[in-house]
């Protein structure tokens, strides 16, 4: 640790320097989970550096995905919890790749805070390095940020970047999407990272009692089960594209089936969704319960129990739910495209 740099006007203005090189301390043995055979160097450079393995790739096409983690944040600074959003903020990033086809390389973090204390920030990496390890990708750097005024002292932004890369004859872009296709779900965890500021609303989280037990949710607490961070789908997916042809893929984020199924499928062709096969998770239904909400306007804002769809030929559906279930998946038929513009059909 750097003892040598210390400026005393700073301090007083709110920036400890030496916070800041405790907190790279204490984060290094979580980035060292996630090394891979391409990092080049370690935590502390200006760059991160990764060494491309282009084995078997003829035609190398980077992706690149960026995304935060939203106002699940708040959640965490009520609970006091800050060692999962991390996984949230690389699933958002890698999740999206993998839609492309591509295998996730590396990731970088970025965190804004009020005050460095640096046992928080460490515990905020280690969710990021957990994520990464589900990824399979290696965490290569990263920026954290105190800026007080800005931000309350016990609050923070966390927001990240990931890159991948695929073949570009192997490229997933909805193409080949074709009426009689069929739709494939994997389930997510819960909330995962989107609808936050709604669920904050209808829940008053600012206010509300996140700890105590909620018979609609199985005896968990609220703020628990909110918590809980986004599926991380790469190694499943990665799985899948090696088992059989996979046609197109959909995240789904924010915007829930109506914005994002209609992404993986090309004009002039429809999901079909078989509403009887979502496995809406109970803490869908006690949000649509307390807040009233009906359940389009469900549908258009979380993902109700489905975290990411996969459309694939109909002869192929049995071994794509078959490979997905052998990689800890408990897939499922959700539907079949159709010819048609409607975008999705629930």
């Amino acid at each position: 640790m750097n003892t040598n740099s210390y400026s005393e006007h700073y301090a007083a203005a709110g920036v400890d320097i030496t916070a800041g090189y405790k907190a790279v301390e204490l984060m290094k043995q979580h980035v060292a989970r996630t090394v891979t055979a391409g990092v080049l160097g370690g935590v502390g450079g200006f760059g991160g550096l990764f060494e491309l393995d282009l084995t078997g790739i003829q035609k190398p096409v980077l992706v690149s995905g960026t995304d935060g983690v939203g106002t699940k944040l708040k959640l965490a600074f009520r609970m006091n919890k800050h060692d999962t959003v991390g996984i949230d903020c690389v699933a958002m990033c890698v999740n999206d790749i993998v839609c492309c086809g591509a295998k996730p390389l590396f990731f970088l973090d970025y965190i804004a805070c009020g005050k460095n204390v640096p046992e928080r920030i460490a515990d905020i990496v280690s969710g990021v390095a957990e994520g990464c390890v589900q990824a399979g990708a290696a965490l290569i750097g990263g920026e954290t940020a105190e800026m007080p005024g800005f931000y309350p002292v016990d609050e923070y932004d966390l927001a990240g970047f990931s890159a991948g890369v695929v073949d570009k004859d192997k490229i997933i872009d909805r193409s080949e999407v074709r009426p009689g296709d069929v739709i494939v779900a994997l389930p997510s965890s819960g909330v995962h990272s989107n609808g936050f500021s709604l669920v904050r609303r209808v829940f008053d989280v600012e206010h509300a009692d996140l700890t105590a037990p909620v018979e609609a949710l199985g005896g968990k607490s609220l703020g628990e089960t909110l918590l809980i961070p986004t599926r991380i789908y790469v190694k499943p997916m990665l799985a899948l594209m090696e088992a059989v042809k996979v046609k197109s893929i959909a995240h789904i984020t924010g915007g829930g089936f109506y914005e994002n199924i209609p992404r993986a499928r090309p004009e002039g062709c429809a999901a079909k969704i078989d509403r009887s096969a979502v496995k809406v998770l109970p803490i869908f239904d006690l949000i649509a319960k307390t807040g009233g909400i009906p359940e389009r306007e469900m549908f258009n804002t979380f993902n109700m129990g489905v975290g990411m769809i996969a459309v694939v030929a109909k002869e192929d559906a049995a071994k794509a739910v078959e490979t997905l279930k052998a990689n800890g998946e408990d897939a499922c038929i959700l539907g079949e495209i159709v010819a048609g513009d409607e975008g999705v059909i629930l």
